[in-house]
């Protein structure tokens, strides 16, 4: 939580606003689902008409914001309360800072170009992803390989078909294969879950989403996933503020206090709590 104090505290001060910051429980100790169930639990209390009175929150005026992973569990945790009839529409806006929105394909555009960085490395993000699932090394092996997915995921492919959602600026030379099937022994049910990889929700699921702010950065592995994002929620009527970052490089909102300040982070934060002051 200590690397997001000083960006919270900020975006209370500058919108006199109340910020919660869910310490959620963390892979491999925990894997899937524990963090996402956290985090809804934490909302869902917090959603309670005596909580937001006892804070003197106005219950119209709620984002759910994430950085990176906590970008892929914000976009489930409004996913799922948007298609829950108990909480539908009390989320007025979500805002996704450069977020990791699957795992279904491993060789995006942008996992070739940044393969080995800056911040994210290809074999370091796997890795990751996969410990979030499992600690078995094999399917490691085989998402490196992309060769990770189940028999019988075909369907899922769709909706993360970078050749159908990246603008064509970011497509470049880059020709799309599908991830191979079957290679794997083993059942991971999270790697077809929509929870784990919010990029695999329907468009009927997308549909009824909030006002959403999102963040790219060029330089930076998991790049195409929010730009993929963007275009599925635009394509289905959801308005979206994209705020891409030539220069960027995944993290850079983190370095934004000593003993490491990036004038590039204190930009991206400021414009992010430009949106959020603007559209709460």
């Amino acid at each position: 939580m200590s690397a997001y104090d000083d960006l919270n505290r900020r975006t209370a001060n500058k919108l006199d606003a109340v910020v919660v910051g869910v310490d959620y429980r963390l892979a491999p100790q925990y894997p899937f689902p524990a963090a996402l169930e956290d985090c809804i639990f934490v909302i869902k209390f917090f959603l309670q008409d005596k909580v937001l009175a006892e804070y003197e929150v106005d219950a119209t005026r709620i984002c759910i914001t994430g950085e990176s992973s906590g970008g892929t569990l914000a976009a489930t945790v409004v996913q799922l309360l948007q298609n829950d009839p108990e909480y539908k529409d009390r989320i007025k806006a979500q805002a996704l800072i450069y977020p990791g929105l699957q795992s279904t394909d491993t060789l995006l555009p942008s996992h070739r170009e940044y393969e080995h960085g800056p911040i994210l490395s290809r074999e370091m993000t796997v890795k990751l992803v996969c410990l979030y699932v499992t600690e078995d090394k094999a399917l490691f092996q085989a998402a490196l390989r992309n060769e990770h997915m189940p028999e019988g995921s075909r369907h899922l492919f769709k909706f993360v078909n970078w050749s159908d959602f990246l603008p064509e600026k970011f497509k470049k030379n880059h020709v799309y294969t599908e991830p191979i099937l079957g290679k794997l022994n083993g059942s991971y049910p999270a790697l077809v879950d929509s929870r784990a990889s919010p990029l695999l929700a329907s468009d009927f699921q997308l549909q009824s989403l909030p006002l959403t702010y999102i963040v790219t950065c060029e330089h930076d592995l998991i790049r195409d996933d929010g730009l993929m994002y963007v275009t599925r929620l635009r394509n289905v009527g959801v308005p979206v503020t994209h705020d891409h970052i030539e220069e960027g490089i995944h993290g850079a909102m983190s370095f934004t206090r000593a003993p490491l300040f990036l004038q590039l982070g204190l930009r991206m934060r400021d414009r992010y709590i430009s949106w959020l002051e603007e559209n709460l």
